[in-house]
């Protein structure tokens, strides 16, 4: 693995990088800091990974999604929104209703969306289906948000997607009280490209709630509803019931509905909505689940329950109890989209089911990016999902002393968040992206000082400091003396991170 770049070298590129994002005025902060990240930074451990492109090594290509990605930023960001399917219903029954073309699995939830995901999508593929993935945010590239065939759609077709719908959506925006978000018109390219490639399946993850959600155009043939807890109450409601009503509008006439494990309130909700519109329910924990799981090296081994039988010694290359519970959902999901449990009585095929979870991957999400000492990435970005992680952490790694790196939004339960980490970080270095949404570091200081105490607490506003400063506290415990580093609290903060350590 690459380690970050020393303070000794004649000329440090780290120098450059805030002055590269203040450069980018005209830009979103968000889209600026990726831009910085790869013009400044050496990528160090070979090629990059499939699922996290790169810029575009061809200058052309690259300046035509610069471009793209410059007029995208001009539209109400994914935290500004107007509750309504409206626009995108508009813009989807201008472009023929490209949507309709292909059946769909969507997925909604308040964790484990994306891994989910990913694994529905693996597992379709290897039974020969033709994919289309839709997930959000991203990681490092908006590119990422759009896959076929399991892998980001390149940017060439990213950029000839988005010429293709513009005239469209600029149809669309001249008739509306607001023009089309960045969201929107992302989740448009996203239904015509798996309508013009064509797939056989579309994998869609929502971006928020359910019922107003943008992706909300589909009737998917199954809806998952990943964990519900809480997060943007502000938007979805303050209790898991209130939140549950909004997600269970995904929930369409005679779907099928697979639940994960859900609180009592939440349940009640999901349930009676998939009542009202004839819709058939596999519960977590019922019908299907864990059945074992131990740790194995990589990852963990894996006994499940499917809607169709056992299912055992699948191999699954991520840490934690949460991904043993999301490959069990994803399983489910896809057995009851090929009709496992209704049409037909025998599970899928063992060996394909195996071969699938074993290609899993999901980046930034208990990713290993450096080691000696180990450097580990997590989009956590709650309380639900910090305390998973943190549980994950102590099954998964033998850190002796682990230091956490965390740069978090501030329109999130900042707390909340800080508090399910402190058992398990000896001290915490406090930083903040690139974004906009970014809480100040100081800010998030003072928080961290009631939760850790002062002692316990460095601030480094920005972040390559932060990340020099994590690695020199876990390198005191000594090279074999098992210190640690784990940085989160945002996925703009894992991305931004993974360029500074040289990955994609």
């Amino acid at each position: 693995m690459s380690d970050i770049p020393g303070s000794n070298e004649p000329h440090d590129p780290l120098d450059s990088f805030d002055e590269i994002i203040e450069a980018e005025t005209e830009r979103d902060p968000d889209l600026a800091v990726i831009e910085a990240g790869s013009r400044t930074l050496r990528t160090q451990g070979g090629p990059p990974q499939a699922d996290v492109p790169a810029r575009p090594e061809d200058p052309e290509v690259d300046k035509a999604l610069r471009e793209v990605e410059a007029e995208l930023a001009t539209r109400w960001g994914e935290t500004k929104l107007e509750p309504s399917v409206t626009r995108i219903a508009a813009l989807m029954d201008v472009l023929g209703d490209p949507q309709r073309s292909y059946p769909s699995i969507h997925i909604t939830g308040t964790n484990g969306k994306t891994s989910t995901a990913r694994m529905i999508e693996a597992l379709l593929g290897a039974f020969e289906l033709r994919t289309g993935r839709y997930t959000s945010p991203h990681v490092q590239s908006v590119t990422e948000r759009i896959s076929l065939d399991g892998a980001p759609i390149s940017a060439e077709r990213f950029i000839e997607t988005y010429q293709d719908i513009k005239p469209y959506v600029e149809m669309v925006d001249s008739s509306q009280d607001y023009r089309l978000s960045f969201f929107e018109v992302l989740t448009g390219m996203a239904y015509a490209a798996f309508a013009d490639a064509p797939v056989d399946v579309a994998v869609v993850e929502v971006g928020m709630g359910g019922s107003w959600d943008a992706t909300n155009v589909i009737d998917g043939d199954v809806a998952v509803v990943t964990p519900i807890d809480l997060d943007h109450t502000d938007r979805l409601g303050d209790t898991p019931a209130a939140i549950a009503g909004e997600k269970s509008g995904i929930i369409k006439q005679d779907a099928t509905v697979i639940l994960a494990q859900q609180p009592v309130d939440a349940a009640q909700v999901l349930l009676k909505k998939a009542v009202d519109v004839d819709a058939t329910v596999a519960r977590e924990g019922l019908e299907f689940g864990v059945v074992a799981r131990q740790v194995a090296v990589g990852g963990q081994l894996l006994t499940l329950r499917g809607l169709g039988g056992e299912y055992t010694e699948v191999y699954l290359p991520l840490h934690g109890a949460h991904q043993a519970h999301n490959a069990a959902v994803a399983l489910a999901a896809v057995e009851a989209f090929f009709g496992v449990g209704a049409q037909r009585a025998e599970p899928l095929d063992i060996d394909t089911v195996r071969k699938a979870f074993a290609a899993v991957s999901s980046p930034g999400r208990l990713e290993v990016v450096r080691r000696s000492p180990t450097v580990v990435l997590d989009a956590a970005h709650n309380p639900a999902g910090a305390r998973v992680t943190a549980e994950a952490l102590g099954e998964a790694f033998q850190f002796s002393r682990l230091i956490g790196v965390v740069g978090a939004s501030g329109d999130k339960n900042v707390r909340g968040l800080l508090e399910a980490f402190e058992p398990v970080f000896a001290e915490v270095v406090v930083t903040q992206n690139s974004s906009h949404r970014a809480m100040d570091a100081d800010e998030l200081a003072a928080i961290a000082v009631e939760v850790f105490g002062e002692e316990r607490v460095q601030v480094e506003p920005r972040l390559p400091d932060a990340l020099e400063a994590a690695i020199t506290l876990a390198e005191e415990e000594g090279e074999f003396a098992g210190g640690g580093v784990l940085v989160t609290g945002s996925v703009i903060t894992v991305g931004e991170a993974r360029l500074l350590l040289g990955k994609g």
